[in-house]
């Protein structure tokens, strides 16, 4: 071992399928998610909340492309293989329904990633869509997730890095630390479908029925329209990539400096501090 070599960590096997914390323990010292990220996302936060409004609409626009991204949203399930309603656009009750909540998850992304509470809820995330914790499951296939989350990130991080009044280094900074939380998020909902570590299932944490937004009895997602506008079309359409960023509105330096105190009160991760590379 040479003289700058760390000590090996012990990682616990069981703990990352039977510990949720002891799991997001693991991956944040994996891919170095530190408080420069968690600084970087509250800061930032103000740029991406204006951002989901249209960020929602582009999603949505991508969903109905393919029949069986579409018929998931119609029956619940992209196993279903019969035929899918040729009328299901944007504005169909069940589509606008799902905006609202996608909006709303999209906000939570923008809340305090310090705390033990936001983790168990992006759990959450990824367990319901396995047809588990719903009084009316939902079954969406790992293969649709993985492409909708790249999807996300990939639109995010144009939006970002063609915004007109970030500095470069705060863009670099919001785009890793987003990217990260992005890829936890993937990594918390592959659990729910891959089988690694099934012989530890009957230690798992069983997962009650709650309604959505909701974890361990507690409404987790804010007013799902307080502070996001919507719209029925999408207000990046036709937009090159500066145009789409100048869409964003309203930023400055001062709202660099906004939110950095917003940490609520949950119980907080133990976080890797930040370490300087040469």
């Amino acid at each position: 071992m040479g003289p700058s070599a760390r000590p090996r960590q012990h990682i616990d096997r069981k703990d990352l399928y039977t510990n949720l914390e002891a799991r997001i323990q693991y991956l944040h010292s994996f891919i170095d998610f530190s408080s420069n990220d968690i600084e970087a996302l509250i800061s930032g936060s103000k740029y991406i909340k204006q951002l989901i409004p249209a960020i929602v609409n582009i999603v949505y626009q991508k969903l109905l492309q393919y029949d069986i991204t579409a018929r998931a949203l119609e029956t619940r399930s992209t196993s279903y293989e019969g035929p899918v309603d040729e009328n299901l656009n944007e504005n169909s009750p069940q589509i606008l329904h799902r905006k609202m909540f996608l909006r709303a998850y999209l906000a939570k992304l923008c809340s305090d990633p310090s705390t033990m509470e936001f983790w168990e809820y992006l759990d959450k995330v990824g367990m319901m869509h396995t047809g588990r914790g719903r009084e009316h499951p939902l079954h969406v296939e790992y293969v649709h997730i993985g492409a909708c989350l790249a999807f996300i990130q990939d639109t995010l991080t144009e939006a970002l890095l063609s915004h007109p009044r970030l500095r470069m280094d705060k863009k670099i900074a919001l785009v890793k630390a987003l990217g990260k939380v992005i890829w936890v998020q993937n990594d918390l909902f592959a659990k729910w479908y891959v089988r690694d570590g099934d012989e530890y299932a009957d230690e798992m944490e069983k997962q009650n029925v709650e309604p959505e937004g909701f974890l361990h009895g507690k409404k987790i997602l804010e007013d799902i329209e307080e502070g996001l506008p919507s719209s029925s079309t999408c207000p990046f359409s036709g937009l090159s990539a500066v145009e789409k960023a100048d869409a964003c509105t309203g930023c400055g330096d001062k709202a660099e400096k906004e939110n950095a105190n917003s940490c609520s009160n949950s119980t907080t991760l133990p976080l890797r501090p930040h370490i300087e590379t040469k």
